[in-house]
Formats: C-alpha cells, sequence, structure tokens
C-alpha cells in the first residue's frame, strides 16, 4: 500500500466518521423538537403553574401585584428570546 493509497484511505475514514456524527447529531435535533411539541402538547410543562404559584406567594408576601406581574412579563420574554 502506498502513501498515496493510506491518504486516500483515511481520507474517506475520516468523511464516513463525520457524515456518521453529522446524521447523528441531525436526528438528535428533530427528536428534541418532536419530544418538545409533545410535551407542549399534552401540556406537561409546569412552566405556567410555577409562575402562578410565585406570584400568589408574591402577592401574599406584601409586593404590589403589579410589580410582580412586570417582572413575570419580562422573564417571560427573556425566556422566549
Amino acid at each position: 500500500m502506498t502513501i498515496s493509497e493510506m491518504f486516500a484511505q483515511s481520507g474517506a475514514l475520516t468523511m464516513l466518521g463525520m457524515g456518521v456524527v453529522f446524521g447523528f447529531l441531525i436526528i438528535l435535533t428533530i427528536v428534541i423538537t418532536v419530544a418538545g411539541r409533545v410535551i407542549h402538547a399534552l401540556r406537561l410543562d409546569n412552566d405556567v403553574q410555577a409562575d402562578n404559584v410565585s406570584q400568589k406567594t408574591a402577592v401574599a408576601g406584601g409586593i404590589d401585584g403589579a410589580v410582580v406581574a412586570a417582572i413575570t412579563a419580562a422573564v417571560n420574554t427573556r425566556r422566549r428570546a
């Protein structure tokens, strides 16, 4: 086996390995996206419930409800960005 054949073989093996990793990352991205949509569709995400509980606790602690609403809106806007 000559040096140029070895380089060709190593190049082909490198491209095959990179292709496998790239394919796996694409599949992983698709699975995570689908899982996120399923969880959101089934309403298994508890973000809304956690926001309601913290808002009730803050208002009961003597903080103005308008301040709590503004902070909650800011946090939600930041999470979506």
